[in-house]
């Protein structure tokens, strides 16, 4: 961007200011001051000063975390209420469709422009260089991108293959393009989501151009490992009328990195004896793809072994003193065995109630797990917002959606139209339009 505009730079702070006053004119609804969706948008918003709080070289490290935290804690709150709030008006956009449509492009463009000209994250770096040795089959065992803490994970140099001979075999290239492809993954999954299940493009627009002007996620817009898994995150979201495919994505996610382990016990409870068999044997398969992937870089078995050990990130399950770096590295780790089994709690909690689960359910449990995940993560807690944004955008622009416990067949049996699939599919679509927002 230097290149046209002489001198142009925008800091962190300045996308924070610029960005705040823009959500504010397209997203906030001036006319309905208090409604949920203001109170998301606020709380979304919030995040910024506490990650800016923690870059901050001038103050302590511990202010951000702590308002990260409390920040953290207002989400968990509010999803844990989501059930509560049963009203879903219809509230548009302050701006067109057209218009959300040019703002979603052009903030792609900027974030884009920006992974271009920044150093790439070093973790996407050593994921994409573990992709290279997968594809020459070189042993990685000894190397930095078996290292667990360098947050790779064996999703993530499997998914890297496909991008590094496009780059041309060079690192930094290949991690930008990374970086870019995840955040195209997440655009176009949010709008799916929208079109598919909200049965409103615009929806999907709009939570896309949140998502790109949001200032988390220029913070961290090269962080492919942040990034990826929220990816299929969002795609099995869109998938989950198709166990076998969710099951697919969501096996990749938690290949990539740890957190989307803890999801699984609630998307089994969603789909239970509507297709839990497909979903786990989804699972498996990817498992053993992963597995398969690990033996083409492993000289013998004492090579194999330490690589699927170092895939899984097993010091976030540690409770030693000084183990943490962030806020669990400034404090006792002890502290972290309570909240970690108030997580525990929570996480069978949202399994097992309610019994019968619809989207509504699937979304803000999913999206409360990722958050709660935030609490005794030992590695900088409450920084990965990437994560759970944009499944925490979809609970904030979601209408109503307790019609939809087996999906789309089963209000295609209340309408009752037979025939064209595509005249069904209108109808279908019109009657469920009536229904989301009441």
């Amino acid at each position: 961007m230097e290149g046209l505009l002489r001198g142009y730079h925008v800091n962190e702070p300045t996308w924070f200011y610029l960005s705040l006053l823009l959500i504010l004119a397209v997203f906030f609804k001036f006319g309905r001051i208090w409604s949920v969706r203001n109170l998301d948008l606020i709380l979304l918003l919030s995040l910024a000063p506490g990650l800016l709080l923690v870059r901050a070289t001038s103050l302590v490290p511990s202010v951000g975390y702590c308002f990260l935290f409390v920040i953290s804690g207002l989400l968990l709150i509010r999803l844990l209420l989501d059930s509560v709030f049963t009203r879903r008006p219809r509230l548009e956009q302050n701006l067109n469709p057209a218009g959300m449509a040019f703002l979603c492009a052009s903030a792609l463009l900027f974030q884009t422009t920006k992974i271009m000209t920044e150093q790439p994250d070093l973790a996407a770096v050593r994921t994409v260089r573990g992709a290279d040795e997968l594809l020459k089959r070189h042993d990685v065992s000894a190397s930095d991108s078996a290292d667990p803490n360098s947050e790779t994970g064996p999703a993530g140099r499997l998914l890297a293959t496909t991008v590094v001979p496009l780059a041309g075999g060079t690192e930094v290239a290949a991690a930008r393009t990374m970086a870019i492809l995840s955040h195209i993954a997440v655009i176009l999954g949010l709008i799916a989501v929208g079109r598919w299940h909200f049965s409103d493009t615009n929806l999907g627009l709009a939570m896309a151009a949140l998502y790109l002007l949001l200032p988390c996620t220029a913070f961290d817009v090269s962080k492919v490992n942040h990034l990826l898994p929220a990816a299929l995150i969002v795609w099995a979201v869109a998938a989950y009328r198709k166990p076998m495919v969710s099951g697919v994505l969501l096996g990749l996610a938690c290949g990539t990195v740890f957190f989307p382990i803890f999801l699984l016990p609630i998307w089994m409870a969603f789909y239970w004896k509507r297709g839990a068999l497909k979903f786990g044997s989804a699972l498996v398969l990817t498992g053993a793809v992963l597995l398969s992937s690990l033996i083409l870089t492993s000289a013998d078995s004492t090579s194999f072994k330490q690589q699927t050990l170092g895939s899984i990130d097993w010091s976030v399950l540690k409770f030693k003193a000084d183990e943490g770096v962030g806020f669990w590295g400034l404090y006792d780790s002890a502290y972290r065995i309570p909240v970690f089994a108030t997580f525990m709690i929570l996480l069978i909690a949202l399994t097992i109630w309610p019994q019968r689960k619809n989207v509504e359910h699937l979304l803000a449990h999913s999206t409360t797990v990722v958050v709660a995940t935030q609490f005794w993560y030992p590695h900088q807690g409450g920084i990965y917002v990437l994560w759970y944004l944009p499944l925490m955008l979809i609970v904030t622009f979601r209408p109503r959606l307790n019609h939809l416990p087996l999906g789309e067949q089963s209000l295609e049996a209340k309408v009752g139209v037979p025939g064209n699939a595509s005249v069904r599919d209108d109808v279908v679509r019109g009657a469920s339009r009536t229904q989301l927002f009441r």
